[in-house]
């Protein structure tokens, strides 16, 4: 394998991840047939198959799950090269790799906009995650050395600091019932048809919180893996969500949707900045750490409303 490049290891690598040459493909902004290639040319160095592509999944072979732990410790330990040579550097240039779950798209590349004034040499790589477990996972591996999340991960050695609060509500189409009305009880609101997101989000935590503490269960009638997609059904009549506050300003501000005044809401969860302990963070990453700790609360505020 000594012919083996670094950027077929992080294809390699983008593919075990995601166990999709399509996904992988979206991450490293490269073609499917350039990310086949790539792992063509790996398994040809290796000698074996490194990916079982017999069924309509893609899953690891034994020999790729070997070659996936030594890929991964290469690949953290260039890692850690680029952070030392950072340090000598000092907070002038460097990359920061930044992993966020899908709902704090609607404010994350604002506050990084913000703190990048200031930085103006720091390489900003921004991974957006669908769910939770996909964040964690990039944590983990160390592909990503702050996670800007909701639930903080559980059972391994990180650290989660809260920086802003996090309000959950109902949210319907403009001509609903509920839209008008003074005040909506929890049970009313568990009789309605209900548009979540996949299991394992935050954001359907969030909706499983609520309904325990009424003791409730709701009629699913949709399920899905996007926010914006929710909106939209929400907005044509489909059914109702409970959807963080900070996607749905634009939609408010322009009444395409309502939010209720519903009993128990919002849900409020915490905002948090996350990191693997077993990793001394980047001088680029301390620094954003820092930004996100001392002015995220006051940056939600400024644009979701205190």
């Amino acid at each position: 394998m000594q012919n083996v490049t670094l950027r077929q290891l992080k294809v390699f690598a983008a593919v075990a991840r995601h166990l999709s040459f399509a996904r992988a493909a979206e991450e490293m902004n490269l073609t499917p047939p350039a990310i086949s290639m790539q792992i063509k040319e790996l398994e040809s160095e290796v000698g074996l198959p490194v990916f079982d592509r017999s069924s309509r999944h893609v899953s690891l072979t034994m020999v790729g799950e070997y070659v996936l732990a030594h890929a991964q410790r290469v690949l953290r330990s260039l890692r850690d090269a680029e952070d030392m040579v950072a340090r000598f550097r000092g907070l002038r240039t460097g990359p920061l790799d930044i992993g966020m779950v899908s709902t704090a798209s609607y404010f994350l590349p604002r506050m990084l906009a913000q703190f990048r004034t200031d930085h103006p040499g720091i390489e900003i790589r921004l991974r957006v995650c669908n769910n939770r477990d996909e964040m964690v996972g990039l944590l983990r591996e160390g592909v990503v050395e702050l996670a800007i999340m909701g639930r903080p991960p559980q059972g391994w050695p990180s650290r989660a600091e809260p920086f802003a609060m996090h309000p959950h509500v109902v949210l319907t189409a403009p001509d609903h019932a509920f839209a008008h009305a003074e005040e909506v009880s929890a049970r009313s609101v568990a009789e309605e048809g209900f548009i979540v997101r996949e299991t394992g989000s935050g954001t359907r935590a969030a909706l499983e919180e609520y309904l325990g503490h009424h003791h409730l269960r709701v009629r699913v009638v949709m399920q899905m893996s996007s926010n914006e997609a929710i909106k939209q059904a929400v907005m044509s009549g489909m059914g109702i969500a409970l959807l963080s506050l900070h996607t749905i300003a634009l939609e408010l501000e322009h009444g395409l949707v309502a939010v209720p005044n519903v009993e128990g809401l919002p849900v409020m969860r915490r905002w948090h900045v996350v990191h693997n302990l077993a990793k001394t963070l980047s001088p680029p990453a301390e620094a954003f750490r820092y930004f996100v700790l001392e002015q995220g609360e006051a940056f939600l505020a400024r644009h979701f409303g205190a």
